[in-house]
């Protein structure tokens, strides 16, 4: 087999969309498609058996005119020697308009009609050679003459003579197009009526589901995840009713929702104790903490000083001493009191500014220069990190947003301290500030290994800790990008991160306002 012949492989085809209808309109092209068609297969009916009834009333009708012109033709009245024709027997009968007289004589076909002004003629030759192929066979036949239309006509038996008399259909074709034409706006008018009817009939009776509809839309625009949330909306009364099943869907709705704001009550109580915990906490720990500090360092200074005057004295006399063993595991011992003192106040600092800046309760809004508080930070930022390369890019204008500078300024502090810890020496760091679509831009980038993606969507919740996608390890509580998240939340900003191997961006986005110069 060639290439030719193999057959081609089909191109699927897209799927076109399915056409989503609300249950108002199915059960409105469900009832009015219905109702249609059963009018149509009346009206239908209708016009079928009324057509067969008229057709035997015109084949009663030709019976009459036909008898009469037979007996004209069989006896000619005045008499005549020969056979009268067609146009002659129908002078002598006079019989309506539209009879249609024909027959067969020694001479061939002959045939005449009356026509609507009640004047006799022949039929043309044309007109005979198309009814030259009717037989008996059937007394009656409808057939369609050139020139004069549908007629109906029977066959009769006059004196051994077959004679056929017809008559148009034009009246009963008449009366049935205007039956039909009657019943077809009948219809139309019915089904507008009903369509009317049924629409109201179903409004009125989906009016509660749309209510547990509406309902359930403003409860999902609800955010139930943030802050003390109460669920208000519920189904109205009047809609709950529990005798129908639309009711009892409201009123199973209103249940849950009672159930949802119960829950989140609780929810938002325990959430109250652990920040107030946490708060009470913190405080409380402050003055122990600073006192351990205080004791510590006091010793510390004490110890210094008599090793001090201890080095002295040995200068002076030249004779070595022989330090404490005492005094020297003294020394270590609240050197390590003093550096987790120092641990466990900066967890607790950040734990109380937690807790304050959920309760909104810590910030100090003033004008805040980005361009000058990023400078500060990367300029401290070189200092603690001089194996890392620093660079800030920044325009000629300041930007200047409404905020917390201390708090802002942390932000930018903590963002470069995020970069410096975790990720290696040698990385280059870049901090830009700018203003994009209206809001100021504070952007952190580095080039280091990057964030682990197991972490990535966890990594601004408390005590969350990224070291195992960076190079080395750190010991910090896991709460400086927690503390960032909550001040840029609190200043009804935003904060993103985009990471991959090889390149990290920390974007921090601030309601920004026209740079004031009184400011």
């Amino acid at each position: 087999m060639t290439a030719a012949t193999e057959p081609a492989s089909a191109t699927p085809q897209p799927r076109r969309p399915r056409v989503r209808w609300s249950l108002q309109t199915r059960l409105m092209t469900a009832i009015i498609g219905m109702v249609a068609l059963i009018l149509a297969a009346a009206a239908f009916a209708t016009s079928a058996i009324l057509g067969g009834i008229l057709q035997q009333d015109l084949d009663n009708s030709l019976r009459e005119p036909t008898t009469t012109a037979a007996q004209q033709l069989a006896h000619p009245f005045p008499p005549t020697a020969t056979t009268p024709t067609a146009v002659e027997v129908l002078d002598a009968t006079r019989t309506e308009p539209g009879f249609l007289f024909l027959y067969r004589g020694q001479e061939g076909l002959d045939g005449a009609y009356v026509d609507q002004q009640n004047e006799v003629h022949a039929l043309t030759p044309a007109q005979l050679s198309e009814l030259s192929s009717l037989t008996t066979r059937d007394a009656f036949t409808t057939v369609d003459i050139d020139g004069l239309g549908a007629y109906r006509l029977g066959f009769y038996n006059a004196g051994g003579t077959f004679v056929v008399g017809g008559l148009p259909l034009t009246k009963v074709s008449a009366t049935i197009t205007q039956i039909i034409s009657t019943t077809l706006l009948v219809t139309l008018a019915g089904l507008m009526a009903l369509a009317g009817a049924i629409a109201l009939i179903i409004r009125r009776s989906l009016r509660p589901l749309r209510a547990v509809a509406d309902t359930a839309t403003r409860v999902a625009a609800i955010p139930l995840a943030e802050g003390a949330v109460s669920i208000t909306e519920r189904v109205p009364d009047a809609d709950t009713d529990d005798h129908t099943e639309i009711g009892r869907v409201g009123l199973a709705l209103n249940t849950l929702l009672d159930h949802v704001d119960t829950s989140l009550a609780a929810r938002q109580r325990n959430e109250d104790r652990m920040r107030a915990f946490v708060a009470d906490a913190s405080h409380e720990l402050r003055t122990p903490l600073a006192s351990i500090r205080g004791y510590s360092e006091l010793s510390l200074r004490g110890i210094r000083q008599q090793r001090e005057r201890a080095g002295g004295a040995d200068g002076a006399g030249g004779a070595a001493r022989v330090v404490d063993p005492v005094a020297e595991v003294t020394q270590s011992s609240l050197e390590r009191i003093q550096a987790q003192s120092l641990r466990m106040t900066t967890l607790v600092e950040d734990l109380l500014l937690l807790a304050r800046l959920d309760e909104g309760t810590e910030l100090v809004y003033g004008a805040v220069d980005l361009t000058r508080l990023s400078i500060d930070a990367v300029a401290d930022a070189q200092v603690a990190g001089p194996d890392h390369e620093w660079e800030l890019a920044v325009g000629d204008d300041p930007v200047v947003v409404a905020g917390d500078t201390g708090r802002l300024q942390q932000v930018a502090v903590n963002l470069l301290a995020n970069a410096r810890v975790h990720t290696p020496a040698g990385t280059h760091v870049t901090a830009s500030v700018g203003v994009e679509d209206g809001a100021a831009v504070l952007r952190v980038h580095d080039d280091g290994p990057g964030i682990d993606p197991d972490v990535a969507d966890v990594l601004f919740e408390r005590f969350a800790r990224a070291d195992s996608s960076r190079a080395r390890k750190t010991g910090g509580t896991g709460l400086g990008l927690s503390i960032v998240k909550a001040i840029v939340d609190a200043h009804h900003g935003t904060i993103t991160v985009d990471s991959e191997p090889g390149s990290t961006t920390f974007t921090v986005r601030l309601p920004a306002r026209p740079h004031a110069p009184e400011a």
